[in-house]
């Protein structure tokens, strides 16, 4: 039996159809993946599912009854709970009280029956938590069990989880899918959206294909592969195995000493990290969000000042690309052109400026060409950056950084939010810059892409640099438990 069935839905905003006739169903128990490229109509969807936007057209039914969701309040008491990626709580408070927020008010709270409860419905769906814990205290996964613990409190049969590994460490991540496999077993049904068609194959029982707003596919995952789920998903066939070359690393390009790096209140978050990285190879750093990555490659990148320590470039100069974690707000100006965007960093030279004017004539043949080689899909050069998808988003952001072939490239979570052709089109390039002899420092909470991608990895955690791995050697067990903080700094030579 289905639990969902939409049939028809149809979202427009303005002229643009972002869901165009979806008609899909959902079975009671089964674990159903949403798949499709960035701007395919996910997000618009699971919106029109939990109540937050309205469909034009179409009809939604649940148990083969109609219904209508005219808020994100009558999708909860129909049943319907989303967990998104970013989560909803609220640190300072308490696991109970972050539960049992937003629920009926009563006059006498009785917050040690409401942990009982909570401790109850966590034991009995294998959601094991302190309900008396801060939630600033906890773990990211943790965190995570306390966000499906709060739609199920709610009573919650219908569970839309977005994109819910791209935070957890790999241990994290198998303790979740065996989570979702039990609450699918105990009746729930699960929507389940990833760009990680790896963690679909296994997880999911069914997946439906999004492209450009329609269903090109429903079909069970076993019978597909992750190479024909791409195509699918971006309508042409899809690369989906790296093909890195064997390095022969150079001279070495930047040196990093003691470094100790603050956030914006003045907390050091980076701690002590030393390394060096040589022409022509990829240090990848690896950790779960929130360790010190993004003020590590701010300092890196001379965005940021430093408290302590060394970082020496030994060649003069040493032009340094940064492909920054935030495209938006801090790669580009969204309301200049894909042109102008392109120029930020060298309209005061030749030759685009001459006699203090900017020259138009050569700064369009820059643009087109740009446009050209890394393939960015727009009307043309003088349409804003922000009326581009993600993924074209961050290819004007690669052809500005690279256009003046750099020495050293701090590419900090380059994929973050791409689908499945965006991501090979980010790592084709960086790998061309590596044999170009660009030295490059990989940034991201990925474990996987980071090992695809790296010739050394080094684990970051609370700041520190734990250890430093071949990559040929590494296994994706040794560095998720560091990552998790479970290991000691390495002392036998394994720190590079």
């Amino acid at each position: 039996m289905n639990y969902l069935r939409l049939e028809n839905i149809t979202k427009r905003f303005g002229a643009f159809v972002a869901n165009d006739n979806i008609s899909l169903s959902v079975a009671s128990g089964s674990i159903h993946a949403i798949l499709g490229e960035n701007g395919a109509g996910k997000s618009t969807l699971m919106n029109i599912i939990s109540g937050l936007y309205q469909p034009d057209a179409g009809k939604i039914y649940i148990q083969e009854q109609p219904i209508k969701i005219t808020s994100a309040n009558e999708a909860i008491k129909l049943g319907i709970g989303m967990i998104y990626q970013h989560f909803m709580l609220i640190p300072q408070l308490t696991v109970t009280e972050n539960i049992i927020l937003g629920t009926k008010p009563s006059w006498r709270l009785n917050i040690p029956k409401k942990q009982q409860e909570i401790a109850a419905l966590s034991q009995a769906y294998g959601l094991e938590i302190d309900p008396t814990a801060k939630v600033e205290n906890l773990p990211v996964g943790t965190q995570q069990r306390v966000e499906i613990l709060k739609v199920l409190y709610r009573q919650a049969k219908l569970l839309i989880l977005d994109e819910p590994t791209a935070v957890l460490t790999p241990p994290e991540v198998e303790s979740l899918i065996k989570i979702l496999r039990q609450l699918a077993a105990a009746g729930n049904t699960i929507i389940f959206i990833s760009h990680k068609l790896d963690e679909v194959m296994n997880l999911c029982d069914t997946v439906t294909v999004l492209r450009q707003g329609k269903v090109v596919a429903t079909t069970s995952t076993q019978a597909e592969t992750p190479q024909k789920l791409a195509a699918l998903m971006v309508g042409r066939e899809v690369t989906l195995q790296l093909n890195k070359t064997p390095t022969s690393p150079g001279e070495i390009i930047l040196s990093v000493q003691d470094l100790q790096v603050a956030d914006d209140r003045g907390i050091t978050t980076v701690n002590n990290v030393s390394f060096e990285l040589r022409r022509g190879e990829i240090l990848g750093v690896a950790g779960v969000d929130g360790n010190g990555q993004r003020e590590l490659a701010d300092a890196l990148a001379l965005v940021r000042k430093i408290k302590q320590g060394k970082i020496e470039f030994r060649h003069h100069p040493c032009i340094v690309g940064y492909i920054p974690e935030d495209r938006q707000t801090m790669g580009l100006v969204m309301e200049f052109t894909i042109a102008q965007n392109l120029i930020l960093k060298s309209f005061k030279y030749l030759p685009f400026c001459r006699r203090f004017l900017l020259q138009q004539e050569a700064i369009a043949h820059h643009a087109q060409a740009a446009i050209q080689e890394f393939d960015i899909r727009a009307t043309g050069k003088d349409i804003k950056v922000s009326q581009l998808s993600g993924g074209n988003q961050q290819k004007v952001v690669l052809a500005r950084e690279l256009a003046r072939e750099p020495g050293l490239i701090v590419a900090m979570q380059p994929t973050r939010g791409l689908d499945v052709g965006a991501t090979a089109a980010v790592h084709t390039r960086i790998l061309a810059e590596r044999d170009r002899g660009a030295a490059i420092l990989y940034i991201s909470t990925e474990l996987e892409e980071v090992m695809a991608m790296s010739d050394r990895i080094a684990v970051i955690y609370r700041g520190e640099f734990v250890a430093i791995f071949d990559a040929a050697t590494a296994t994706v067990e040794a560095i998720g438990l560091l990552m998790a903080g479970e290991g000691r700094r390495r002392r036998d030579g394994g720190m590079r």
